[in-house]
């Protein structure tokens, strides 16, 4: 059976409460259990490279990266951006955020929900109350009762978008029109003490969902993710603290690992969650039908997405989650097929991600 992400000490949550703690003096999940590595400071920048698991830094384009790396941490599960970024909003694991996957199934609104677009499976909007979406206090707001200034900087593309108003919450939000303009806002405001700012960059899983792990594509985002990480290095002002990481890894799968699994009987069957775990809800005798098709097996979310699971996270998960092989994606009707890269399940190359440390 699978085992879930750490959540008690070397996860991405941990990440977070750490960071919160030193700013705030405490935190309601548990810190890093070896902290030794994140410098003491009175303001941190903590910059996340969206896909730039531990796996990638095996990546020609990467070797900044690979000088920086401190340490490896746990992505939540499921291993995803969305999930993630509620994990760091909050400084909560999922199973106390209520975010548990990239299609969510939101029974208030009764239809799955892309997280990333907050649309329909067909791309049609859904209508919701995107900044109620996270329980309070969030991260962000528990920083500004504590005293100390939370802000993110990131492209102005995200600004004001559904999934924004859902994650950044009491945050003030920093567009930037291009990598200089990140690292430059990003320098400045970290010269106030106690302030968290928060830098996120996409462009290294947006080549490889698209171009793969071996393309020229991917070289360019992973050179320009390394030249924000080098540039925030050497110019952050002293007294300004630098941390990085990830919010998952990327795994490339040929077409013939995808299992495409579309017969007319599995539409009884309702279906979220990602191609690397898919949430099932319905007839176990059909599950177990479709586990047996991808070579995989069932298990049950609650026990991987954390410890003390809320109600609003049993409400949204599956009755049963379909974890394939390692090396194998499901596609049911109305999930992507079209990708190279892939993520969302357990394996070492999804779930590692580097703690990475500025000088």
């Amino acid at each position: 059976m699978p085992q879930g992400p750490s959540y008690d000490g070397a996860g991405l949550v941990n990440l977070a409460a750490e960071l919160e703690h030193r700013l705030t003096g405490a935190s309601p999940s548990p810190r890093l259990a070896d902290a030794s590595a994140v410098p003491s400071a009175e303001t941190y920048v903590l910059a996340l490279f969206d896909g730039l698991g531990t796996a990638q830094l095996d990546h020609r384009g990467a070797a900044v990266f690979r000088s920086s790396a401190a340490g490896t941490l746990e992505a939540p599960f499921p291993t995803t951006t969305s999930v993630s970024l509620a994990t760091v909003a909050t400084g909560l694991p999922p199973s106390r955020h209520g975010q548990v996957a990239h299609l969510t199934w939101m029974p208030e609104l009764g239809e799955v929900v892309n997280s990333l677009r907050w649309t329909s499976l067909w791309g049609d909007p859904v209508s919701y109350d995107h900044g109620a979406h996270l329980p309070r206090p969030n991260l962000w707001e528990r920083l500004r009762s504590a005293g100390a200034e939370p802000i993110t900087v990131q492209s102005t593309e995200f600004s004001g978008t559904p999934l924004s108003r859902a994650l950044y919450r009491g945050c003030r939000f920093e567009g930037a029109a291009s990598a200089g303009e990140l690292v430059d806002a990003a320098v400045e405001l970290a010269s106030v003490p106690r302030r968290l700012i928060f830098v996120y960059m996409n462009q290294v899983d947006v080549a490889g969902h698209v171009h793969g792990l071996g393309s020229e594509e991917l070289t360019d985002a992973m050179r320009l993710a390394a030249g924000v990480w080098d540039g925030l290095a050497t110019r952050l002002p002293p007294g300004a603290g630098l941390v990085g990481t990830a919010d998952h890894g990327l795994v490339e799968f040929s077409e013939r690992r995808k299992i495409r699994v579309r017969e007319p009987r599995f539409r009884k069957l309702r279906l979220a969650g990602d191609t690397r775990g898919v949430q099932m809800w319905g007839d176990r005798a059909l599950m177990g039908e479709m586990a047996s098709i991808a070579g995989g097996h069932l298990a049950d979310p609650t026990e991987l997405v954390g410890p003390d699971a809320g109600e609003v996270a049993k409400r949204r998960l599956g009755e049963k989650v379909l974890m394939p092989p390692d090396d194998v994606v499901v596609i049911p009707r109305g999930f992507d097929g079209r990708l190279r890269c892939y993520h969302g399940g357990l394996s070492r190359a999804e779930v590692e991600i580097p703690l990475l440390v500025g000088p």
